[in-house]
């Protein structure tokens, strides 16, 4: 039996799979459930909250293990204060596009704008559905789509060249977040941590964007969870 770890870069294989086992996590479990448990509910919105972070690690689980490579050919790699501190400054970039662009297009199409409805009903539903809400978000979110999306998917699309696998990787991030009131700010964030991710040749700096914006938008929901629509 052939036991080498493979080194080189991750492709479409990688990919593929990975995405899929974050749909079937994120999207089917959920349609599974739903009879169950209210997902637009506190207790539904916390459950989700998590369920976010953990279908992206399943994707990287098993992108990773398909052709058995190393973690660091997907970025997971140590990186510098300097590239942190980076992604701090990108994720105040991108919360202020986002300030700008969601409402444009809001302006501009009759996309929903309730669909993150659950999360701010978690966020609002007393201590401690605020804190695995905020796990969800703030923590598991971050690091299970970084892995994905930015070390699986920008990774892979790097043999077309930095525009492609920065652009191409935002587009399907954005994309799988739905045709809806998320799909600028998801375009944005997607943008900056690809960036990121290239240039610091780690998937850490693009999780501090993440967990940046993600942080915002709990404390937001916590105060004002009407604004989720």
């Amino acid at each position: 039996m052939d036991t080498r770890i493979r080194t080189d870069r991750p492709g479409w294989l990688e990919i593929a799979v990975g995405i899929a086992a974050m749909a079937v996590v994120g999207f089917a479990l959920p349609a599974l459930l739903s009879d169950q448990i209210d997902l637009t509910g506190a207790v539904g919105g916390a459950f989700l909250a998590c369920l976010s972070g953990i279908a992206g690690m399943a994707g990287f689980g098993v992108a990773v293990l398909v052709r058995r490579r190393p973690v660091e050919s997907f970025g997971v790699r140590r990186t510098s204060a300097r590239w942190l501190w980076l992604g701090v400054a990108g994720g105040a970039v991108a919360l202020l596009a986002k300030g700008v662009l969601v409402p444009l297009f809001m302006w501009l199409t009759d996309a929903p704008t309730d669909t993150q409805a659950g999360y701010a009903a978690g966020a609002s539903g007393g201590i401690w559905l605020l804190a695995v809400t905020a796990i969800g978000l703030v923590v598991l979110t971050p690091i299970g789509e970084e892995l994905l999306f930015r070390g699986v998917v920008t990774t892979g699309l790097l043999r077309y060249g930095p525009v492609i696998a920065t652009v191409g990787s935002a587009v399907i991030f954005a994309l799988l977040h739905g045709i809806n009131v998320v799909l600028p700010a998801a375009l944005v964030v997607g943008i900056i941590t690809a960036e990121l991710r290239r240039r610091s040749d780690s998937v850490w700096p693009g999780v501090v964007v993440h967990a940046f914006n993600n942080s915002i938008t709990v404390i937001a929901y916590a105060v004002a969870p009407e604004i989720a629509g």
